[in-house]
């Protein structure tokens, strides 16, 4: 998408929420729910929009981790790293996760198709480990479990 297209929505999406009480969050969710992630274009204009230093939205964005500063893969999975997943087999999970896709947390694989994140509690803690592809929920997921969902 070009950045006068983004630039666009961004407005629009600033002058929709702008006047909510603590507008930063909200906005910058729908921005990344309208492209998938935070394009460095909209940054200026809801820094501007809210009266807010390009550094102050900039450091918002790379504080929060479920924020994305580039374009995720086709496929999204995220992987719970809290407790009781960890203890259910979670750090196995994750690695064959990793192993399997080629990359780690944070990353996206070389042909462009899957996104591996961390999240630290899916609230499914009887039903560990979990793991979500592209936001739906999956139970009690092994590896082999793991390579079908992805389709591998």
């Amino acid at each position: 998408m070009r950045d006068d297209a983004i630039v666009e929505a961004a407005r629009g999406i600033v002058e929709r929420l702008g006047a909510l009480e603590g507008a930063l969050l909200p906005i910058l969710h729908a921005v990344q729910d309208e492209f998938g992630y935070l394009p460095p274009a909209c940054v200026p204009v809801i820094a501007k929009g809210l009266n807010l230093s390009r550094a102050e939205v900039q450091g918002v964005i790379s504080f929060y981790p479920l924020f994305r500063a580039k374009p995720p893969g086709r496929r999204v999975v995220a992987i719970c790293r809290a407790e009781a997943c960890q203890a259910m087999g979670g750090a196995a999970l994750e690695a064959h996760a990793k192993s399997a896709l080629g990359i780690g947390f944070g990353e996206t694989s070389a042909d462009g198709e899957v996104t591996l994140e961390p999240v630290y509690c899916l609230g499914n803690c009887a039903c560990p480990p979990s793991v979500t592809v592209d936001g739906v929920l999956h139970a009690r997921v092994d590896a082999q479990r793991f390579d079908e969902l992805i389709g591998r």
